[in-house]
């Protein structure tokens, strides 16, 4: 299982840098693209497909650009066998702050993200 486990970190750690890096690609790379993305936002819920997330991805300024500070890391990671993963991570693109929940699970090309609901602080 530690095998695994580090796969699953390897996956995290190219969603962390495809978020800094603002490389749409490499996020394209690990998200099923089937998978959405959640938030509530006034109340609602809103949701957003992978390809129009990557969309926005694509036309928005990276915090790596912008010399913006980086921090993310690994709170948990949840598994409930070999092929079903839940992480829950911290990261920011300031100046908003995120937790953000991921479901993962291994297919037949490895793992691969197929959900992601999320939140965030604003902060100056």
């Amino acid at each position: 299982m530690n095998q695994d486990r580090s796969s699953v970190e390897a996956v995290v750690q190219s969603y962390f840098d495809g978020l800094y890096e603002g490389d749409a690609e490499k996020l394209g790379a690990i998200f099923h693209p089937t998978a959405d993305l959640r938030w509530v936002e006034k109340g609602e819920l809103q949701v957003l497909t992978v390809p129009d997330w990557l969309d926005r991805v694509r036309k928005r300024a990276s915090a790596k650009a912008e010399g913006k500070p980086r921090e993310d890391f690994i709170v948990t990671i949840d598994r409930s066998d070999d092929k079903t993963a839940f992480i829950k991570v911290r990261c920011q693109l300031p100046p908003r702050y995120f937790t953000d929940y991921l479901v993962a699970m291994k297919l037949a090309d490895g793992w691969q993200i197929v959900s992601k609901s999320y939140r965030y602080d604003l902060r100056e």
